[in-house]
């Protein structure tokens, strides 16, 4: 099943999921103000995309106000931010089993739409 990880509020969390209700594709929506994603889970995104770095919204307004736009962490403390505080992560991550997108990404999208058409 997709899962789409983000806020309510955001525009490019909403656009994915109107993608996929489009397309009568069913996910499941985790909103990252109530529940951020597992240790598991993060590490599983992180692997599909490239890595923690990929994930880490710096220069989002969240960031700045934790005071964080000029750090850079890396590795294990990157990993434990991103853990403690998913409001830190870029979003929507839309997730279909161990592969995954980070942000707007209507093309990957679409191979998960294809593939969850012939699942």
């Amino acid at each position: 099943m997709i899962q789409i990880f983000g806020t309510a509020k955001d525009k490019v969390t909403r656009a994915a999921q109107r993608f996929f209700t489009d397309r009568g594709i069913k996910f499941q929506f985790v909103e990252l103000k109530q529940k951020g994603l597992s240790k598991g889970e993060l590490a599983s995104v992180a692997k599909a995309v490239g890595g923690m770095p990929a994930l880490y919204d710096a220069k989002g307004q969240h960031a700045k106000d934790r005071g964080l736009q000029y750090s850079a962490p890396t590795g294990e403390r990157l990993a434990e931010i991103l853990e403690a505080d998913p409001m830190l992560l870029i979003t929507p991550i839309v997730r279909d089993g161990t592969k995954a997108a980070v942000g707007d990404q209507p093309a990957i999208w679409k191979t998960f739409a294809d593939a969850a058409k012939k699942g």
